[in-house]
């Protein structure tokens, strides 16, 4: 990439920052369902076509940050150490998630990793598209764990399996959340949140481990 092309793509990671920023910032203020794509556009000071060039839907504004991670669990299946089981990595991948503060855990009491998750699981548009963004990652680590034991896609067992693990990433981070929403630190939770990881996950190698643990 030349300097030139370099500087334009920074610019443009500078505009979508600053549209996403000025639209949570607005939504966190006034409410979600009460701000409009224009009012965004009028914050953030761009036009709405500009914006949505950087955002396709008024959703999108906010769960970029989350679509990030969408695929990370199957990239973390397909690159486990050699020997390492499709579950225990997926296991070490939350532990270190957890010990990392990462916000996908819910372990994180960063002031405005709360109110972004706040706004998320308290709004239905946005837990809307949380689920089709599950359901990608679902198919996503289904596929890996195909990989993983050299089955066919049509087995409905990775699909099964992908389908629990998923879940059980989405539960483990709401109570989490839960946990410091109501006052908690993320120190004080870490202990409960690793024991409720070991927990979740033994309790998947049971049914999982024949053939992915």
């Amino acid at each position: 990439m030349n300097e030139q092309a370099g500087l334009r793509a920074r610019k443009k990671e500078r505009t979508r920052q600053a549209i996403s920023e000025a639209a949570i910032s607005l939504f966190l203020e006034v409410g979600y369902d009460q701000v409009s794509v224009a009012d965004v556009a009028a914050a953030a000071e761009v036009s709405k076509p500009t914006l949505f060039r950087y955002f396709p839907s008024k959703e999108d504004l906010v769960l970029h940050r989350i679509a990030d991670h969408q695929g990370e669990w199957a990239r973390v299946v397909r690159e486990r150490a050699s020997g390492e089981s499709p579950l225990d990595a997926l296991h070490r991948h939350f532990l270190a998630g957890l010990h990392g503060r990462d916000p996908v855990t819910g372990l994180n009491d960063h002031p405005a990793v709360l109110a972004f998750l706040g706004l998320v699981y308290s709004t239905a548009a946005l837990r809307a598209r949380l689920v089709r963004f599950s359901a990608q990652d679902q198919e996503a680590l289904a596929e890996a764990l195909g990989e993983a034991v050299a089955t066919q896609s049509p087995d409905l067992a990775p699909r099964l399996a992908a389908g629990q693990l998923v879940a059980v990433h989405q539960v483990l981070a709401h109570e989490n959340w839960r946990k410091i929403a109501a006052g908690r630190t993320a120190d004080e939770v870490l202990g409960e949140a690793v024991g409720d990881a070991d927990r979740a996950f033994h309790l998947l190698g049971a049914g999982l481990g024949g053939q992915y643990g």
